[in-house]
């Protein structure tokens, strides 16, 4: 199962947080940072909750896959810290909010059938273990040497380290299943005071785990964030519908994302009917006709469904209320099988054991009051049928959330199939609306994602009173219920339901009124999708706050058409020389698809290696309390931890460095992590004695070294592929990257003359006197500050370079222009000046490179003022 986009954007917000945190060593600024460069004008400042650990949230609503989401980013995570602590054990904590919850993600994550679990084993290399609370008691499969060689995963409920029976104390008690943990040597300062070290809650302490919070708003109390510290975690991550104040949220997912991914039934039809006997019988209608629909579907070629109807009946509370009793006794007065109808309460489970999705299970009704609130999901759920009294607002809040996720992730054929649908009989509509407002919100939705549909135009007795429009300009009134004095009490349950077996027999209100709703429903879905199929990748919550600069109208027309070439390749299908017209752009990549470390150069001089232990100065960081821990290197244990290699073997001492430096290196895709392992492994088995000792004292500097030399080893093999390519026409420049109409960069440069936007993206002092020069030159029409990595106009080749300007000519030429300051590393400006030269070569007369250094410009580069006298003259 592939990371849908929007799920890939969590990652890459997450990875990107990451790079920050070990940039910036301080838990404030480097959250600001981030957002920052995400162009955002304001954000909220960090919460310290768990003082000096990375404690960050991503806002996913339900059924947007949050679980899937988290095993994903669990690798993100291990890998960044392994970078600075290779032998640190991968255990994460993963708390869930209810027992419901726990017994669902023990399930999956450790059914190797699941798609959970098939991603932790390619992840993590099949290594894996997951455990519950009991199994670490008993210390089954649960040692200090496993921990070492596996990525464990201990889930737990949140109460269980609340502590507040018996049972969950167990984990502050003395364990002598848990003795391998226990060290012999060194300090433990990680020690929670009181307990022993074989406690468990002391074993998970001294392996400093990740956390995993499932549901995070159940865990933001007092008594939760003294939970989440207890467990002494090197890092956070909160996966929640409903973030609270205290999160800081770095990546924000909303609903049009998920309805473009299929995620979803959205939007949400309400409608309200006059009585109670009136929703359970449209109710029926309705799903009758779906499953109708979805077999016809089926028989085209599409997948097995078989809608289902949840009834929300009353707690029985007096005998007018429509208790699940009365409900079921209802549907088989009017017909239904029995066994198509099942009850699920607090106290009556009738779904124990039953696959609601196999093809042979032949429930179709499920009646319940609250029991479905969280922990339960079955996509075939399309109708939610709420039996309050009349006269009350309808609470559907709670479970409304259990009829959103679209079955098998996938668009439908039919509208009425990508939707869902609430039936409610109340006298206070309005209210009604305004729970299902919070329904949506719990669910991490708006009320932007529902209709109300009012089908009683259709209906000719009785006629509504006029009605105002709602939100959307639907009408929407309490007028909008015929109100007969009585009818609730008389209609329910004595009042027969009339469900017609087929189109001919249709006669009922309850039929006319299902007819309406499925015409407006359509319509509506319509609406939806096309919204959702031109929503921009920015949720909602976040373009207020972003920092967004539009096209000057001036030069809008003229931006937007343009179309900056960029190269292209065949797409593979027979070798370099197939005659095939399809294409793709260009990666870096693809250029080294036949690229082979294993037997390149393994040369590498390390005598001027730097004696360095990487480490955060407390100091430096300001507020210690704001100083990350993940990133900070217990000397002590490093000491010991080395002390032991040096023990062993000359084979073991080799094994171990190997590991640990192609650990520090991480991934360097496409060359795969065997082949970085046996480079590593030619260059180590030459070391003496003397630099294997050197090596584990300093490895990150050892690790600079070799990663500098497969990247130079990799870019000679792909500038050889790319010449190729070139030589034999394989590859081509093809108009493809268009300008923005709206940018919104980290920060914001200076009014100068002749900028395509309202605002230009910000720039180094050099950057602002080049352009500003060129913009005061007569020739020049507009200039543009191209953006950063990932969001601006790159020249792909064997590498990747993101220009600093765009120019257009009054003569219609474009200029691509790299700046090149004195303050600047400028060790890979040969490489960029080749491949622009070879794009211009290769675009034609209308596009030209430059390359400007304040002074000693490399050959083929320009001084400013010729520069600008060649500018002048285009």
């Amino acid at each position: 199962m592939e990371l849908k986009s929007y799920q890939s954007g969590v990652i890459e917000d997450l990875e990107k947080y990451l790079v920050n945190l070990e940039a910036v060593p301080d838990l404030r600024q480097s959250f600001a940072d981030f957002w920052a460069e995400k162009g955002l004008l304001t954000v909220d400042p960090y919460k310290n909750n768990v003082p000096g650990v990375p404690h960050i949230c991503a806002k996913v609503p339900t059924a947007g896959g949050k679980t899937y989401i988290a095993v994903n980013a669990l690798k993100s995570i291990f890998d960044a810290f392994a970078t600075h602590n290779p032998e640190r054990p991968k255990l994460a904590v993963w708390l869930v909010p209810s027992l419901t919850i726990l017994d669902q993600t023990i399930k999956n994550l450790s059914d190797p059938e699941h798609p959970y679990r098939q991603r932790l084993n390619l992840l993590f290399r099949g290594r894996v273990s997951i455990y519950e609370r009991k199994d670490l008691l008993m210390g089954a499969g649960f040692s200090a040497d496993t921990v070492r060689e596996q990525l464990s995963i201990v889930v737990m409920s949140f109460d269980s380290l609340r502590a507040r029976n018996k049972d969950d104390r167990k984990i502050f008690q003395d364990n002598g299943y848990l003795a391998s943990f226990v060290q012999t040597t060194g300090a433990a300062d990680w020690l929670l005071p009181n307990y022993d070290e074989t406690a468990l809650i002391n074993v998970l302490r001294g392996l400093k785990p990740v956390v995993v919070v499932d549901e995070s708003h159940n865990a933001e109390s007092s008594l939760s964030i003294e939970m989440l510290a207890n467990l002494n975690p090197h890092f956070i991550l909160d996966l929640t519908a409903t973030p609270r104040n205290n999160s800081n949220i770095i990546s924000y997912v909303d609903a049009m994302a998920l309805k473009q991914n299929h995620m979803v039934k959205l939007p949400v039809i309400v409608s309200n009917r006059s009585t109670r006997s009136e929703v359970v019988e449209s109710a029926v209608i309705l799903r009758r006709q779906l499953e109708k629909l979805a077999i016809e579907q089926e028989a085209k070629g599409g997948k097995y469904i078989r809608p289902i109807v949840l009834f929300q009946a009353q707690p029985r509370t007096s005998e007018d209320n429509t208790t699940f009793e009365k409900v079921r006794e209802q549907l088989v007065k009017a017909g239904i099988p029995l066994d198509e109808i099942k009850i699920k309460t607090a106290e009556i489970n009738e779904l124990k054991g039953i696959d609601l999705l196999s093809r042979n299970c032949p429930v179709r009704f499920i009646i319940t009051i609250n029991a479905l609130k969280e922990g339960w999901d079955c996509p075939f759920a399309y109708i939610l049928a709420s039996l309050a009294d009349k006269s009350s607002a309808v609470d559907v809040e709670q479970i409304l959330g259990r009829v959103l996720r679209m079955p098998h992730v996938q668009q439908h054929g039919v509208d009425l199939l990508n939707l869902s649908y609430v039936f409610t009989a109340s006298s206070k509509f309005q209210e009604t609306l305004q729970s299902v407002v919070r329904a949506l919100n719990r669910a991490g939705f708006s009320d932007k994602d529902y209709r109300t549909i009012d089908p009683l135009q259709a209906i000719p007795e009785p006629q509504p009173a006029p009605m105002s429009g709602d939100l959307f300009g639907l009408a929407t009134q309490e007028s909008m219920v015929p109100v007969v004095p009585g009818a609730d009490e008389m209609d329910w349950p004595e009042a027969p339901i009339v469900v017609p077996d087929t189109p001919a027999d249709a006669v009922s209100e309850a039929a006319v009124f299902v007819e309406a709703v499925k015409v407006q429903a359509v319509i509506e879905n319509q609406k939806f999708e096309a919204k959702a199929a031109e929503s921009s990748i920015l949720p909602a919550e976040l373009e207020a706050k972003m920092n967004k600069h539009k096209l000057k109208d001036i030069f809008r027309d003229e931006a937007l058409a343009l179309r900056l070439p960029q190269f292209f390749e065949p797409i593979a299908n027979a070798g370099w020389f197939a005659e095939n017209n399809e294409q793709q752009l260009l990666e870096r990549e693809s250029l080294l698809k036949d690229f082979r470390l294993v037997t390149a150069d393994a040369a590498i001089t390390f005598e001027d290696v730097a004696a360095e232990m990487y480490k955060i100065d407390l100091e430096k960081s300001g507020d210690g309390n704001y100083a990350p821990k993940p990133f900070k290197i217990d000397v002590n244990a490093r000491q010991r931890f080395n002390a032991l290699i040096l023990s062993q073997s000359r084979d073991s001492q080799v094994r171990d460095v190997v590991a640990r430096i192609t650990a520090l290196i991480g991934n360097m895709l496409p060359i795969t992590d065997s082949e970085v392992k046996a480079y590593v492994k030619r260059i180590i088995d030459m070391f003496t004695p003397e630099q294997l000792r050197d090596c584990l004292d300093h490895d990150l500097a050892y690790v600079r070294k070799i990663k500098k030399k497969i990247d130079q080893l990799s870019n000679v093999h792909a500038f050889k592929v790319f010449s190729d390519m070139l030589d034999v026409d394989k590859l081509t420049l093809e108009p493809n990257f268009g300008l923005p109409e709206v940018i919104a960069p980290s920060a914001n440069a200076p009014a100068l003359l002749k900028s395509l936007y309202s605002t230009e993206a910000s720039m180094g002092s050099f950057e602002a006197m080049v352009i500003d020069s060129i913009a005061n030159l007569d020739s020049v029409k507009w200039w543009h500050r191209n953006l950063s990595r990932g969001k601006g106009f790159r020249i792909n080749g064997f590498i990747n370079h993101y220009p600093d300007f765009i120019i257009k000519m009054k003569s219609g030429r474009v200029i691509v222009l790299e700046t090149k300051g004195d303050d600047r590393d400028n060790s890979d400006s040969e490489s960029k000046l080749k491949l622009g030269k070879l794009w211009e070569s290769k675009a034609g007369s209308s596009y030209k490179y430059m390359m400007v250094f304040d002074s000693n410009p490399v050959s083929g580069a320009e001084k400013l003022a010729n520069a600008l006298n060649k500018l002048g003259q285009m």
